[in-house]
């Protein structure tokens, strides 16, 4: 039974990556209801997953990349949507992509090391609010509310700059980054051994 719940996060974080496309398809056609309950269902999963990896010690290397991309393609996916059909800035969805693009990159340098790369409050509170962004747009779309959500995709987008720049600050004095004196040494070697 133990080694059955230890596969259900990542049977979870699949699960999310298979509700991506019905949500970008309910928003597609103007769905919002559809899209807002699945898309919460899927935030859902998110929540789950996280507690029973840590509850039965379920952490692995294929939930460390794989979960936080699950987050993150479903989370821009419904933004990219939004943007192409005129509900939200095309530059949101920009900024947010390259400030992702940084992330799993260096996520993807430390795939397999011995470490986990535990989400920091500033991450979290991205996340939060772009979560509400997006059901505070699909409710004004479903009932026709005044359109308040821009100011929460502005925060959001603060928040993720702020935020990328704190994780590269933080991985660069964990030494996971090169540093300038690092660089002119291994420069100063690789000149040596030319010579």
């Amino acid at each position: 039974m133990k080694n059955i719940v230890k596969h259900i996060p990542n049977a979870l974080t699949i699960v999310r990556f298979i509700l991506v496309p019905v949500i970008i398809v309910s928003l597609a056609v103007n769905n919002y209801k559809a899209g807002l309950i699945v898309f919460i269902i899927s935030s859902l999963t998110d929540v789950l997953d996280g507690v029973i990896a840590r509850k039965f010690n379920a952490i692995s290397d294929f939930g460390k990349l794989m979960d936080p991309l699950a987050d993150k393609l479903t989370q821009l996916s419904i933004i990219l949507t939004l943007a192409i059909k005129g509900i939200i800035p095309t530059w949101i969805i920009v900024i947010l992509c390259l400030k992702e693009l940084i992330l799993i990159s260096g996520a993807s340098f430390l795939y397999g090391k011995e470490l986990v790369v535990s989400s920091r409050w500033y991450g979290k509170i991205t996340t939060v609010l772009i979560f509400i962004a997006v059901v505070s747009s699909l409710i004004i779309r479903m009932f026709n509310l005044p359109a308040f959500d821009i100011y929460i995709y502005y925060l959001a987008v603060i928040f993720a700059i702020f935020s990328l720049i704190s994780y590269i600050h933080y991985f660069y004095g964990k030494g996971y980054l090169p540093k300038k004196e690092d660089l002119k040494k291994t420069m100063k070697v690789d000149n040596t051994e030319k010579k």
